[in-house]
C-alpha cells in the first residue's frame, strides 16, 4: 500500500499515536484527515508540517450523528476515505468503591462505537472501489481482564473481535483490515498508571511501526515484542493461578 494521492483519515489525532502519526504522514504525499475532541491541539502544531495542510475535523467519535457530519464534510471535500487509522481511546482506572456505569459508557462509545460509527459511514465508498484500509487500534490488553481497567480490557477485546469477523466479511471486496495491538505507548492516556510499564515506547516509535504495517497490508500490527509475548503467556495462565499472581502484582 502506497500513501501516495490517498485521503487518510487518523481519528484521535490531538495528542500521543494520533499525533505521531498525523506528522510521518505530514511528509507523504497524501490528502491528510484529522479528528479529534481537542482540535485546538492540533491546530497548535499543524504549523510544523512542511508540505500539505491537513483537513482538521472537530468530532467526538462516540457520537454517531457527529461523526456522520464530519465524514460528510470528508466526502464533500475528497469524496471518501481511502484509509482510515482508527486510533481515538480513552482508558479509566476505577476501583470498585468508586464504581460508575459513566465510565463504562465512555469507554465503549469511544472505543468500540467509535470505530463502527466511522466504518459505517467509510463502507459504501470503499465497497465501491472495492479497496482500502481499514486500520482500527486496539491493544495488548485486550487478552484478560486486569485490575481496574475492565471496562478498557472489554472495550478492546470486543474491538479486537470485531475487526477480526469484519477482515473475513470484506476479504473479498479487495478491503483491508488491520488489528493495531499496542503495548505500553508514552500518551496521555497511560500518564495516568501508577504501576511499572514495561517496553514503554515513545508515540513516535509507535507510529513508525504502525505506518510500516499499513504499508506491507499485515492482518496485525503487535508492539513491542516483548510485550506480545508476555501477553501471549499471561492468557494461557489458568484462571485461579492468574487470579494469584494479580493479587502478588503492582497492577
Amino acid at each position: 500500500m502506497d500513501f501516495d494521492g490517498k485521503v487518510v483519515l487518523i481519528t484521535g489525532a490531538s495528542t500521543g499515536i494520533g499525533k505521531a502519526l498525523a506528522f510521518s504522514l505530514s511528509k507523504e504525499n497524501c490528502k491528510l484527515v484529522l479528528v479529534a475532541r481537542h482540535t485546538e491541539l492540533i491546530e497548535q502544531y499543524k504549523s510544523q508540517f512542511t508540505m500539505h495542510q491537513p483537513l482538521i475535523i472537530k468530532c467526538d467519535v462516540s457520537n454517531k450523528e457527529e461523526v456522520v457530519e464530519a465524514y460528510n464534510t470528508i466526502a464533500e471535500k475528497f469524496g471518501g476515505v481511502d484509509i482510515a487509522i482508527l486510533n481515538a481511546g480513552v482508558g479509566f482506572h476505577m476501583d470498585v468503591e468508586e464504581y460508575n456505569s459513566t465510565y463504562a459508557e465512555r469507554t465503549y462509545g469511544t472505543n468500540l462505537y467509535g470505530v463502527i460509527y466511522w466504518i459505517e459511514q467509510i463502507l459504501p465508498y470503499l465497497l465501491k472501489k472495492k479497496e482500502g484500509i481499514i486500520a482500527g487500534v486496539s491493544s495488548l490488553a485486550d487478552n484478560r481482564g486486569y485490575s481496574k481497567s475492565g471496562f478498557y480490557s472489554s472495550s478492546k477485546a470486543a474491538l479486537t473481535i470485531y475487526l477480526e469477523g469484519l477482515s473475513l466479511d470484506l476479504k473479498p471486496y479487495g478491503i483491508k483490515v488491520i488489528t493495531i495491538r499496542p503495548g505500553f505507548v508514552d500518551t496521555p492516556i497511560n500518564s495516568q498508571n501508577k504501576y511499572p510499564m514495561p517496553f514503554l515506547m515513545n508515540a513516535g516509535t509507535a507510529a513508525e511501526i504502525i505506518l510500516k504495517g499499513i504499508r506491507k497490508e499485515k492482518r496485525m500490527i503487535q508492539f513491542p515484542w516483548q510485550m506480545v509475548m508476555l501477553t501471549r503467556l499471561i492468557g494461557f495462565i489458568p484462571g485461579r493461578f492468574y487470579e494469584w499472581l494479580a493479587s502478588k502484582s503492582k497492577f
